[in-house]
Formats: structure tokens, C-alpha cells, sequence
């Protein structure tokens, strides 16, 4: 099931299911909603997007309401999340997977909103997104690659063909907006060359193996996975998560996997990495590209899980394509 397409004057609502908007400066706030109003939406807030709790986010109960609010309010045609955070899958038992059926909209965060983007999906059909928080919004510098990105795919309706940023950064930069560190993007690369037309499951590996074992575990019946972690994956720790997916149920009928870019704590490099792929038998015929622009850096592209990719890997080039 796809959403309508944004548009010019489209309201989006800013909701909260992970981390609270109050953990956010009040001048980024303003930032990023007037990006919003740039892209020509009008903005609101959930009811408790703001409330705040010993762990920076808000009880089950209200982050229900403002998701299942957003969804029902017929003048909201788009819903943006706050931030990521640690306990969206508190939310899963909770959700009225029929009312958001019955109102089909936009979603899109990424890292902890993995869980509600790939739930949706699995127990609705209803395409979800993984871009940018309203809070990345926020971003002063080096942000025109994920606005532009996250337009494409938001509010345009031809394929899109994702090209490698010039730069990237891994830096705080909501700490300081001025004194940001750019490095030279030198674009995804093949670990194992082919080609592979799928479906799009994923986003943060960590987050979406919270769902293994559950109802709200989406089919990998020709999946292309789409993986990334932050920088608390060590590359024994990838290795780990990695393997607990190839475990997992109609594996053998994912047809390629996609992984982002890893954050340099994460200590990962491209040789650690290629020795994790190569090591798995699992992995030996698909198509596997690597560094991909997604991840918890920035900047990043909008994908639509539920939605389709075409990778064609070699050594010499790599093309990635999505479309919903």
C-alpha cells in the first residue's frame, strides 16, 4: 500500500514515539520547522511530544495517542518523528494496525523507528520511510543531499537513482553547528558482485532483530535488506546482529543486502567488513555493496521500506535504484 505523495501546503505532524522533542534545543526546533516550511508543509505538534520522562521519552500510553492521532486526523498528510532513541518496541501491542490501514500516510525517522517502520509494513502493507528525523531537519550544513533526497522521494513520483554525496561527516554536529568536519565520500563499493531486484525491509540491524521471533517481523520473501548501525556496533557486534538475521525464517530468499555507512568509533573498516561478509555462507550468492549514504552519519537518503531496489554490483560500479 503506498501513501499519497506530499504536497505544497500538506500538513506534517511531528510525533514522538521514541525520544522526546524536549531533549531537542528550542533554536533547532525552529530550524527545523522552518526547512519544513521551505518544502512548502505546514507543521504541528503530537500532544505529547514534549512530555519528558527519567528516560527522555513519554509513557506507552501517551506516545499511542499522538501516533494513532496523527494517523487519524485527516488534515495530517505526513508524520515526522522527534528523534530515535531505545523503546519504540514498547509501542508494538499497542498499535491499531487497522485504523492505520484505514489511513494511509508517510512516516519517516530511522534508527529506533525501525521497529514501527517495518511492524506497519509487515501487519498493513502500508510503505514507511527511513530519512531524516525532524530533528536532522535542523542540520545548518551539509544537509542539502538528505533535504533533496528526502523531497525526491516524498513528494516526486519517478524512480530515484541514489548517487553518493561529495561528503560526509560523522561529527556532533547538533553541539556545534559552525565547526563541522566533512571527509570525501568515496562512494559505496561491491563485496559480492550480481544483480537483484526486491522488496525493501530494514534500516538500524539492531533495532529491526528486536522483532525477530514476533508477529511484526516482516517477510524476507525477496527482500533486498537494507542494514546500518551507530557507533556502539563494534564489528564483533555487527558480526553478531548480522548473523542472527541470516538465521532468521525465508532468509534464503533475500536477493541482496545493502549496508550504510558505519561510524568511525564503530571501529569498523572495509577489510573488517569484507571478512564478515566473506565468512558468511549465507551471503556467498547475493549481491552485497557497502558504505553506502544511510547510517547515523550524515548526510543521508530517504527509502521507502515495503518499497522496491535494484542493485547491480561490480567491481568497477554500483548502482543503486529505489522506487516505491
Amino acid at each position: 500500500m503506498k501513501p499519497a505523495k506530499l504536497q505544497a501546503g500538506d500538513e506534517i505532524r511531528i510525533i514522538s514515539p521514541s525520544m522526546s522533542l524536549g531533549v531537542i534545543a528550542e533554536e533547532q526546533i525552529v530550524a527545523a520547522t522552518k526547512k519544513l516550511e521551505a518544502f512548502g508543509f505546514t507543521v504541528s505538534f503530537s500532544k505529547h511530544a514534549y512530555e519528558r520522562d527519567g528516560f527522555d521519552s513519554s509513557s506507552v500510553d501517551s506516545r499511542l495517542e499522538d501516533l494513532h492521532s496523527a494517523f487519524s486526523d485527516p488534515k495530517v498528510k505526513g508524520i515526522l518523528t522527534t528523534l530515535g532513541g531505545f523503546n519504540c518496541n514498547q509501542m508494538l501491542r499497542g498499535l491499531d494496525f487497522g485504523l492505520i490501514a484505514a489511513n494511509p500516510k508517510r512516516l519517516c525517522g530511522y534508527s529506533d523507528i525501525t521497529v514501527l517502520q517495518n511492524a506497519i509494513y509487515a501487519k498493513t502493507g502500508l510503505i514507511t520511510y527511513s530519512g531524516p528525523h525532524f530533528s536532522t531537519l535542523s542540520m545548518r550544513h551539509g544537509n542539502e543531499y538528505t533535504s533533496d533526497y528526502f523531497v525526491k522521494m516524498m513528494m516526486e513520483d519517478e524512480e530515484v537513482d541514489i548517487l553518493p554525496s561529495e561528503q560526509w561527516s560523522d561529527d556532533a554536529w547538533f553541539l556545534d553547528q559552525e565547526n563541522r568536519v566533512f571527509e570525501a565520500n568515496a562512494g559505496p563499493y561491491a563485496i559480492h558482485e550480481g544483480y537483484a531486484e526486491g522488496t525493501i525491509i530494514g534500516g538500524n540491524l539492531c533495532t529491526l532483530n528486536l522483532l525477530q521471533g514476533t508477529e511484526f517481523m516482516p517477510s524476507l520473501r525477496d527482500a533486498i535488506l537494507f542494514v546500518e548501525d551507530d557507533y556502539e556496533s563494534r564489528p564483533g557486534n555487527f558480526d553478531r546482529d548480522l548473523q542472527s538475521l541470516l538465521h532468521q525464517p525465508g532468509f534464503a530468499q533475500v536477493k541482496a543486502l545493502v549496508i550504510g555507512r558505519f561510524q568511525r568509533a564503530s571501529q569498523m573498516t572495509p577489510e573488517i567488513l569484507r571478512s564478515i561478509i566473506k565468512s558468511k555462507k549465507e551471503l556467498q550468492h547475493l549481491p552485497v555493496i557497502a558504505d553506502v549514504n544511510f547510517g547515523h552519519v550524515s548526510p543521508i537518503f530517504t527509502f521507502p521500506v515495503g518499497g522496491r531496489a535494484v542493485v547491480k554490483a561490480s567491481e568497477q560500479k554500483v548502482e543503486l535504484r529505489i522506487s516505491e
